[in-house]
């Protein structure tokens, strides 16, 4: 399926190399695993880039729209993306999958298991998402407003995390979904190798408890109880990456001090048991100034280097940087500074790679196809209009591919690759 994307969009070459090297017949499309600070499929290294469009399912509940999704995983596999992040939740809204706490509707199911389907034709693997922090796709506000409307005594969004009913909720959620058998491949989505990993939130926060203890008591509950119905997958929490009170040597590294009193803590969330890797989300713009500057780089690097030391010193996992991005409606924003940024990201995140160590890897904040930009929040990138931010991606697909391949790993300098080899630690981009 790859060799059939538009040549124009790859890298002179990649694609020959991707399929190369991330080649796999249907009997090698296996379990991601982790094995120490590394992802690993059938033991071999797998650092991944990747990329995030949220209303995958939304789109293929749609006939009309439908086909975008097809586009959007063939695009990017045309550029060696492997993994994609979206929501297997959409809650009490327009075209809402759960329609109220345990009633689903079943087209739109059926569009989930397209999806499903659909990124395992381009070998693309899915990072799914099961709730969200904020009220996008219902989310965490849903559940309280179902718990009002259920006659229970809510004073915050926030009781999501507390009350026994709404957690029965989202676990309730959290059994369907992980238990559905998808109508098109008859997989269960729990035994599905395209799945890479359950994500337990998007953006998680606790504002009304700073202490941070509210939401630790929630992932470890939450994270044990999706490796009870799933002992196979992958789990992470979803997190920003923002340090909080039990690392307060580390709070210099968060873009602001707001940052330290959402509820979150990096280190201590991630020590929960149940949960595999961490998760970071990088927005310079949102989170120090909206104008472009090159202090964004500067925060963007350090921020990427504190959470490898944090998850290689303390964590003993993979760390993935699960959004970064710019936005075009960013003062003084361009493609070049664009450019720079996914730059930055990637040759920070190599320099951990080629140690084997925890930089797990990155995922775009947000890949589109053509004919979507009414769906735009400033972040996308249509790679079909934007051939150089397309030469980059493609060029670190390109290296992780060859990391992550046999030859790469196994017989390193002795064997007659050992030219492309050269091209992963070649600095000039």
């Amino acid at each position: 399926m790859v060799e059939e994307a538009e040549d124009h969009l790859a890298y002179p070459s990649t694609t020959n190399w991707i399929d190369e090297m991330n080649g796999m017949e249907d009997e090698e499309w296996a379990m991601v695993q982790r094995k120490g600070n590394q992802f690993v499929v059938n033991d071999q290294p797998f650092y991944v880039n990747g990329f995030n469009t949220y209303w995958l399912m939304v789109f293929a509940a749609d006939q009309s729209t439908r086909g975008k999704v097809t586009d959007v995983f063939k695009q990017a596999a045309s550029v060696g993306l492997t993994i994609c992040r979206t929501w297997a939740f959409n809650d009490g809204q327009w075209r809402a999958l759960q329609k109220s706490p345990a009633v689903y509707d079943e087209e739109v199911f059926k569009a989930l298991d397209f999806v499903i389907s659909e990124a395992k034709k381009y070998k693309i693997r899915l990072i799914l998402s099961l709730t969200n922090n904020w009220d996008a796709y219902g989310g965490k506000p849903q559940y309280v407003k179902w718990g009002k409307e259920a006659g229970l005594n809510l004073t915050s969004d926030d009781d999501f995390f507390a009350h026994p009913t709404l957690k029965s909720y989202y676990k309730a959620h959290v059994k369907t979904v992980l238990n559905r058998v998808n109508t098109l491949t008859n997989i269960t989505y729990k035994d599905d190798p395209t799945v890479f990993a359950w994500e337990l939130m998007n953006e998680p926060r606790c504002t009304s408890d700073p202490s941070g203890d509210k939401l630790q008591e929630w992932i470890q509950e939450m994270a044990v109880f999706v490796k009870s119905v799933d002992p196979k997958h992958l789990v992470e929490i979803g997190l920003e990456g923002f340090y909080g009170p039990s690392t307060l040597n580390r709070v210099q590294y968060n873009p602001n001090t707001y940052a330290q009193q959402v509820g979150t803590d990096f280190i201590r969330n991630h020590q929960a048991l149940g949960v595999d890797f961490a998760s970071v989300h990088i927005y310079a713009d949102s989170w120090i100034s909206q104008s472009i500057s090159d202090v964004h780089l500067q925060f963007t690097e350090s921020w990427i280097k504190a959470h490898i030391d944090d998850a290689e010193k303390y964590l003993g996992m993979p760390v993935v940087f699960a959004e970064f991005g710019v936005s075009t409606k960013d003062p003084g924003y361009n493609v070049s500074f664009r450019d720079t940024l996914i730059n930055t990201v990637y040759k920070t995140l190599l320099n951990s790679t080629k140690k084997g160590g925890s930089g797990g890897g990155s995922l775009l904040w947000q890949l589109f196809p053509d004919g979507t930009d009414y769906m735009d929040d400033g972040y996308a990138i249509v790679l079909s209009k934007s051939p150089s931010t397309s030469n980059i991606i493609a060029l670190h697909s390109t290296r992780l591919a060859l990391f992550n391949s046999k030859c790469a790993w196994k017989c390193k300098w002795g064997c007659r690759k050992k030219s492309p080899l050269e091209f992963l630690y070649n600095d000039d981009l």
